[in-house]
C-alpha cells in the first residue's frame, strides 16, 4: 500500500542557489514550521570515505573557483547559501530551526500541476499549495551529440558538487598531467585557470574565432587570450573535439580535433553550455525562449491610469484613450515570476521573464538573477497572501568572473556598437580597460576589467540610466571617466 502523501503549503523544487535564497526570504517574511519544504536530488559521494552525503543549498560559483584551489580550497560548509552575496551561511541546522524540511537525495520524476502533486523515484508523493520551480540547468554533454569516445573515463563536466568531487579525484590521480578544456566560455576560462594553478599542462579548444563570444568583443578577447597564453595555456581556436582515444582501462588519452590535430590528454573537461531543466512540467505550463514563461498580470496602477483615461475622455478624444491603452497595456509586465498556472512560480535559470529595462522577454543563466528572482517570487507570494503590493522585478543584467589576478564585471546589454577604451595590452602590469555598447544613441552596456568597487558601481549606474552619447570618439577618449561622472 502506497504511503500517504506528505503535504506542504510551499514546496521549492530544486536545491541550488535559487532554492537557498528563496528559503532565506521565506524565513524573513515569516513561515510556520512544517509549511515549507525543499525537495532536491542534491547529494554527493565522498570518495574518501565512500559514503553519500545530502547537501543543503550552496553557492555553485565556488565550484569553478575556490573549490579547485591547491591551497586553502573552499569546502562545505564554507559556501552554503547565502554567503555569496555577503549574507548568512544557511547550514542544515538553520533549516531545522526555521521548521523548513530539507528532503534531499530525492529525485522527483513526475510533476502533476493540475493535481498539485510531485512523485519521487522512490514513489513517495508530495502535495503542495504553492510550488516554486527552481530546477536550474543541466550541462550539455558530448554524448548528447554522439561524439565518438565521449563516454571514456576522465571526460568530465562541472555543474554540481558531485562533479567537483570527480574532478578533484581525477586531478589527484593525474597530477601534473595534460588537461584539455573543451569550450571557450565561462566554465572553460575559469577551469583552465584553475587547472593551470594546479600545475597542469592546459590546452583550451573552441570553435569560435575568440573566447566567450556571447559577451566578449574581439578587443576584449584579445586581452584574455593573450593573458592566458602568457600563463602558459595553449589556445586552439576554430575547431572542436570530434572524438577521443583511450587506453585499455577506458581512460582518455587523446582528443581528436575536427581539423585532424590530436591533443594528448590525461583529463578532459567539457564546458559547452547548459539546458534549463523544464522537462518535468513540459506541456503543463507556457514556455518561451527555452524557459518557463512567467505570466503577465496587471500591476496595481489602475488609479493613475483611470485618472488619465478620465482626463482624456473629458476632452472627448476616444481615439487617444484607445491609443494609450494599446501602447501602455496598463503596464502589463509581470515581475512576480508566477507562471501560466496560478500558484506555480518559476525562478532562476528556468524562468523566461519580462526584462523591464529592455521591454523584452528573456531567460538569464546567472547566479545573480537566481538569487534575486528567488527573493522576488517569495515576496510576491507573501504579498498576495496579505493583500499587499510590491514593486515589479526590474533586473539589470550582471555578469562577472575572476581568474588568476584579473577580474571583470559587466552590466546591461551587449548590443549595438562597441566602444573599446583603456589599455587592453595583455602584458600590462595593472590592466584596466573596458567597453561601452551604444545603441540608438544611448549607452546600454558596460564592461570593465580591473575596476575598483566604486568604478564597478559607476558602470552599473551607466547601464541602468542609459545616458545619451553624441560623439562615439569622445566616449572612447573619455573612457572610464564618462562613467564615473554620471
Amino acid at each position: 500500500m502506497a504511503a500517504e502523501a506528505k503535504h506542504f503549503k510551499y514546496v521549492i523544487l530544486g536545491g541550488g542557489v535559487a532554492a537557498g535564497y528563496a528559503a532565506r526570504e521565506f524565513g524573513k517574511q515569516g513561515v510556520k514550521p512544517g509549511e515549507l519544504a525543499i525537495i532536491s536530488k542534491e547529494a554527493f559521494l565522498n570518495l574518501t570515505v565512500k559514503n553519500y552525503f545530502q547537501v543543503a543549498p550552496y553557492e555553485r560559483p565556488a565550484l569553478s573557483k575556490g573549490y579547485l584551489f591547491p591551497q586553502n580550497a573552499a569546502r562545505l560548509p564554507g559556501f552554503h547559501t547565502c554567503v555569496g552575496s555577503g549574507g548568512e551561511k544557511l547550514l542544515p541546522e538553520w533549516y531545522s530551526e526555521k521548521g523548513i524540511e530539507l528532503i534531499l537525495n530525492t529525485e522527483i520524476v513526475k510533476v502533476d500541476l493540475a493535481a498539485k502533486t510531485l512523485t519521487s523515484a522512490a514513489e513517495a508523493t508530495f502535495t503542495y499549495e504553492i510550488l516554486l520551480i527552481a530546477t536550474g540547468s543541466s550541462v550539455i554533454k558530448l554524448t548528447d551529440f554522439g561524439v565518438q569516445g565521449a563516454e571514456y573515463n576522465n571526460i568530465l563536466y562541472l555543474r554540481d558538487i558531485q562533479d567537483g568531487e570527480k574532478l578533484l579525484a581525477a586531478m589527484q590521480a593525474k597530477k601534473d598531467g595534460k588537461a584539455v578544456v573543451v569550450g571557450g566560455g565561462y566554465i572553460g576560462l575559469e577551469l583552465s585557470a584553475a587547472l593551470k594553478i594546479n600545475n597542469f599542462d592546459v590546452t583550451m579548444v573552441y570553435p569560435e574565432p575568440w573566447c566567450m563570444p556571447r559577451l566578449f568583443t574581439a578587443g576584449i578577447a584579445h586581452f584574455y587570450e593573450g593573458y592566458y597564453a602568457s600563463k602558459g595555456i595553449n589556445l586552439v581556436k576554430g575547431t572542436y573535439a570530434a572524438g577521443f582515444d583511450a587506453d585499455e582501462n577506458g581512460d582518455v588519452t587523446a582528443v581528436k580535433l575536427k581539423d585532424g590535430r590530436v591533443l594528448e590528454a590525461d583529463i578532459v573537461i567539457v564546458g559547452v553550455g547548459g539546458r534549463p531543466l523544464t522537462g518535468l512540467v513540459k506541456g503543463q505550463v507556457a514556455e518561451e525562449k527555452g524557459g518557463i514563461k512567467v505570466r503577465y498580470s496587471l500591476l496595481v496602477r489602475l488609479p493613475s491610469f483611470f485618472f488619465v483615461c478620465v482626463s482624456v475622455l473629458l476632452s472627448c478624444d476616444i481615439g487617444m484613450v484607445m491609443t494609450l491603452f494599446l501602447s501602455k497595456k496598463i503596464s502589463q509586465t509581470d515581475g512576480f515570476f508566477e507562471t501560466s498556472v496560478p500558484g506555480v512560480y518559476a525562478i532562476g535559470d528556468v524562468a523566461t521573464f519580462p526584462m523591464k529595462l529592455y521591454n523584452d522577454q528573456r531567460r538569464v543563466e546567472h547566479v545573480d538573477h537566481a538569487r534575486k528572482s528567488a527573493e522576488q517570487a517569495v515576496r510576491a507570494i507573501k504579498a498576495k497572501e496579505s493583500g499587499e503590493t510590491i514593486s515589479e522585478y526590474d533586473y539589470l543584467p550582471y555578469f562577472y568572473s575572476r581568474s588568476f589576478d584579473v577580474a571583470w564585471q559587466f552590466y546591461g546589454d551587449n548590443v549595438g556598437d562597441d566602444v573599446l577604451f583603456g589599455d587592453n595590452d595583455p602584458a600590462a602590469a595593472k590592466p584596466k580597460f573596458g567597453s561601452y555598447w551604444v545603441k540608438d544613441g544611448k549607452v546600454v552596456g558596460v564592461f570593465l576589467e580591473g575596476g575598483s568597487a566604486d568604478e564597478y558601481q559607476a558602470i552599473a549606474r551607466v547601464a541602468r540610466t542609459q545616458p545619451p552619447v553624441v560623439d562615439v570618439e569622445a566616449l572612447r577618449k573619455d573612457g572610464l571617466d564618462f562613467a564615473t561622472k554620471i
